[in-house]
């Protein structure tokens, strides 16, 4: 994890694959979930890689475009939360970004978390890996319009941090959520955990 070096005032924290190795969990609720929703194409690592921080529902609605299926996408992520919350003890804390946000905290720097992932979702699963206490500020696609690689998320956590865009530091395991970064006008870091699975 190479941070960049800089004046920074806020600290803005991707959740999914950032501060919680759960995407292998993600993944595999996702590849349930089209099963038994009718979504016969091959869904691999590298496909859904490349729609990280996308909002779940968008994300259906772009494989039914892709594929030409026609999956209802309530359903889809009604079912991939299932899935999900049914191997929740399967996530993990990212230890290396979670200490850096605690750090930041201890030394009275602003954080704050900006999924694309759905608010219960991702507050059921940092209560989970015990960092949900870390946090004040919680950014979730049910609270912007346009998820990423738009910039809202981060815009959002940045107003409520009170710290201008341009003092932010975003930590991110998307190449669509560092876009979304520099749209907002942030410095990012590129996290790259390894997948437990």
């Amino acid at each position: 994890m190479d941070i960049p070096q800089g004046d920074f005032e806020g600290f803005i924290f991707d959740h999914d694959g950032t501060l919680s190795l759960s995407m292998h969990v993600h993944f595999d609720g996702w590849i349930d979930s089209f099963r038994k929703n009718g979504g016969d194409f091959e869904f691999t690592r590298e496909i859904a890689q490349s729609y990280a921080g996308v909002g779940m529902h968008d994300t259906v609605e772009i494989l039914n475009e892709r594929y030409g299926c026609k999956m209802d996408p309530v359903q889809v992520v009604h079912d991939q939360e299932a899935y999900f919350f049914a191997n929740l003890d399967k996530v993990k804390p990212y230890e290396p970004v979670v200490n850096f946000a605690r750090q930041q905290a201890a030394e009275g720097r602003p954080i704050a978390v900006a999924s694309g992932g759905i608010r219960e979702t991702v507050i059921r699963t940092m209560e989970a890996v015990k960092i949900s206490d870390l946090f004040d500020i919680v950014i979730t696609q049910d609270d912007v319009q346009h998820s990423k690689p738009a910039p809202d998320l981060f815009l959002l956590a940045a107003e409520q941090m009170n710290v201008p865009p341009g003092k932010c530091l975003v930590f991110e395991d998307s190449h669509l959520g560092i876009q979304a970064a520099q749209r907002a006008g942030m410095a990012s870091c590129l996290v790259q955990p390894d997948d437990p699975s």
